[in-house]
């Protein structure tokens, strides 16, 4: 159900040492803003955390008490160093249990496979008490949620299945719709016109991104509205302003 009056919003915890080590490069951060985006939630923010118990703990205190949503990344699977399960449990303060289902649909998944469910995989069938789950063609292992947090794989093509699964069930506003303008044009420049026409379109938003390429500085320009009308209004509005300046405008960006 949608509720095009009130903005919804999400954070987002990204967990893991290798993350912040540089070891691994995080590729959930834009897959999960741009799900949530369709899905008419926005993301506000982001933190990456390590795989520390207290540090978990106090950002999810912190975050699902601040936004509608939170979704975690990292730190679900079989071994000793994912803990965010321990971790979302010791927020919420109530223990952490092996959900029924979960174990039966690992049972169902290694049966055939070498070793079959062992202790290490049993892991991933641990949730905090009165958790539900995220179902994951994928892998078997299932992702949690309980109340607004949800707990999802590191791995981003697992992390994919667990979003597919939660489309259309979550509830939120209209979305938020974008368009693309670019130019070699310095900002400097044009910082003017950007104001003025994003002043004159009330609902409307300018981001601007500058680049340097072939040897000369540009920017992209990303309209943002909830309304499509207003924003084709505005990016018509800021082409017409921007090329009586004199810039070549290119739309969808360079």
């Amino acid at each position: 159900m949608n509720s095009p009056d009130r903005i919804w919003t999400a954070a987002l915890v990204v967990i893991g040492d290798e993350i912040l080590s540089g070891r691994t490069h995080d590729k959930n951060i834009a897959q999960i803003a741009s799900w949530l985006q369709v899905q008419g939630i926005r993301l506000c923010e982001v933190r990456v955390v390590a795989d520390d118990m207290d540090a978990i703990a106090d950002a999810v205190n912190a975050l699902r008490t601040a936004h509608d949503y939170l979704f975690t990344t990292g730190g679900i699977g079989p071994t000793h160093d994912d803990i965010t399960v321990d971790a979302v449990a010791h927020a919420l303060g109530v223990p952490v249990v092996i959900h029924p289902e979960a174990r039966a649909i690992l049972e169902d998944y290694y049966k055939d496979r070498p070793g079959g469910l062992t202790e290490a995989r049993l892991r991933m069938a641990r949730v905090p008490e009165g958790a539900d789950l995220i179902p994951n063609r994928m892998s078997g292992a299932p992702g949690i949620k309980h109340g607004n947090i949800h707990l999802m794989a590191g791995v981003p093509h697992i992390t994919a299945q667990m979003l597919d699964a939660l489309t259309g069930t979550l509830e939120g506003g209209v979305p938020l719709l974008t368009e693309t303008i670019g130019g070699f044009m310095m900002e400097s420049e044009i910082a003017d016109i950007l104001r003025e026409i994003e002043k004159a379109h009330e609902g409307c938003q300018i981001g601007s991104y500058p680049f340097f390429r072939e040897g000369r500085v540009g920017a992209n320009l990303v309209i943002r509205s909830t309304d499509s009308k207003l924003l084709s209004n505005c990016v018509d509005a800021l082409i017409q302003a921007l090329e009586e300046a004199g810039n070549d405008v290119t739309p969808g960006g360079i």
